[in-house]
């Protein structure tokens, strides 16, 4: 009975918290609140968490609760601290959690059945989580590795193609669809110029997981910035949306996990090699301001943001949201890893795939980035867990900032995306 509920609520938050989504609106609120404002405690505390549910703002009465308490699973099935129910009445009820022994996450979870239907919500306490360290483990030869890998894609010409997109363009702005000559194929993107005459800073747009097409940042452009946003995938981004539909279900499915036993020939490697030919494509812009340069995503993007910084040293600022790809091995050590998620069964568990991961785990990258950055996540995230998150923010010893926004999951608030565009148009600018 406990697995099948927890199985239950854990399938229902993943889609509710599927990559990219917001949030939407329900009728009946399950509302789980820490006891402290930041929902951050030290190791050795015990959280305490209230528990609500409303309808039409007003709290219900008589409708039983389920609840648990673990921690932070990651899409992984965890050890249950606490299990409980209990009938909603006006007053609140709150839940103690035993105390959290290391640093890291604790969760708690609600449900609540209303007219045949279940509504759940739930609420993820950090423990100093500024030091939790990362499981993974640096290669002796990383750095060799990668600056080989530089100098191979070096030795291929950029080649750029730029097709001017009318039906695109504004009155102040052109765009173009883009295709460079990338080491063992292409890359392909859109880019957003300003037509006046003049020298500009620039942003580089980092995609999210997935295969779909690209219609650049017009508003970027408006502003004064050149504003490049890419692919990953070397096939061109303005194709109808059936053939990335297509794609998705077949040759690209899983992309992330191809080749993830030879780290020559892993999918990744041309990935990241292909965020510096942007890089190199953007600096031989006529345009360009030849110094001011940013990059910016989230999720994959947000990890392609700091892998970017961190092989580029032309690279000025980066800004990434809930990165990706950050301490995957943590599944093997009994707590959350980052997306994709891959380390969670036999199948995958194989030694020559986990040492594989090394090379393109953004932890190792992280240790190696000089720029500022500007960092923001939730503690809810289902996706890119914050064990995750942190075990790369914690390894920077760049300048670095982080803006917690505690119960958002996989998705941002507008006030988010405003904060770290005024926080890039600024660096780039001064």
């Amino acid at each position: 009975m406990k697995l099948k509920f927890f199985l239950s609520v854990l399938l229902a938050l993943a889609f509710y918290s599927h990559a990219d989504a917001q949030p939407r609106e329900q009728l009946i609120k399950v509302i789980v609140t820490p006891n402290h404002a930041d929902w951050t405690y030290e190791v050795g505390d015990r959280a305490e968490f209230t528990i609500t549910a409303l309808r039409n703002n007003v709290p219900l009465d008589g409708h039983e609760i389920k609840y648990t308490i673990q921690p932070d699973p990651g899409y992984r099935i965890v050890e249950i601290w606490d299990e409980g129910t209990f009938v909603l009445s006006n007053k609140t009820t709150n839940i103690k959690a035993k105390k959290f022994k290391e640093p890291g996450f604790l969760r708690c979870t609600a449900s609540v059945e209303v007219d045949g239907k279940t509504y759940s919500s739930f609420a993820t306490a950090g423990f100093s989580p500024e030091k939790i360290q990362p499981t993974t483990t640096l290669p002796a030869d990383f750095e060799a590795f990668w600056n080989k890998g530089k100098k191979d894609l070096a030795r291929v010409p950029v080649n750029p193609i730029l097709t001017l997109m009318p039906e695109r363009c504004t009155s102040k702005v052109n765009v173009y669809h883009v295709e460079l000559d990338n080491i063992h194929g292409k890359i392909y993107g859109i880019l957003c110029t300003p037509k006046k005459e003049g020298k500009y800073p620039a942003i580089l747009h980092v995609p999210g997981a997935g295969v779909r097409p690209y219609y650049g940042v017009v508003s970027e452009a408006e502003k004064g910035f050149i504003s490049f946003t890419i692919g990953i995938h070397g096939i061109p981004v303005n194709l109808d949306p059936s053939v990335y539909d297509n794609l998705k279900q077949g040759a690209l499915k899983d992309y992330w996990g191809i080749n993830l036993d030879d780290k020559d020939k892993a999918y990744y490697k041309r990935v990241y090699l292909g965020c510096v030919r942007a890089v190199d494509f953007m600096f031989g812009l006529d345009s360009f301001d030849g110094e001011n340069i940013g990059v910016t995503g989230g999720s994959q993007g947000g990890a392609l943001s700091i892998i970017t910084a961190s092989l580029d040293s032309r690279i000025s600022y980066l800004a990434a949201f809930y990165p990706a790809l950050s301490d995957m091995t943590g599944f093997l050590h009994n707590r959350a890893g980052g997306w994709p998620q891959i380390f969670i069964d036999e199948f995958t568990n194989k030694p020559e795939k986990i040492e594989t991961s090394k090379y393109f785990d953004v932890v190792n990258f992280a240790r190696f980035v000089k720029v500022p950055g500007w960092y923001s996540w939730g503690y809810n995230d289902n996706v890119c867990p914050p064990t995750s998150t942190y075990s790369a923010y914690n390894v920077l010893k760049s300048e670095k900032e982080l803006h917690v926004f505690q119960e958002t999951l996989h998705w941002t608030f507008p006030e988010q995306n405003e904060m770290r565009d005024k926080w890039l148009f600024e660096k780039l600018t001064k």
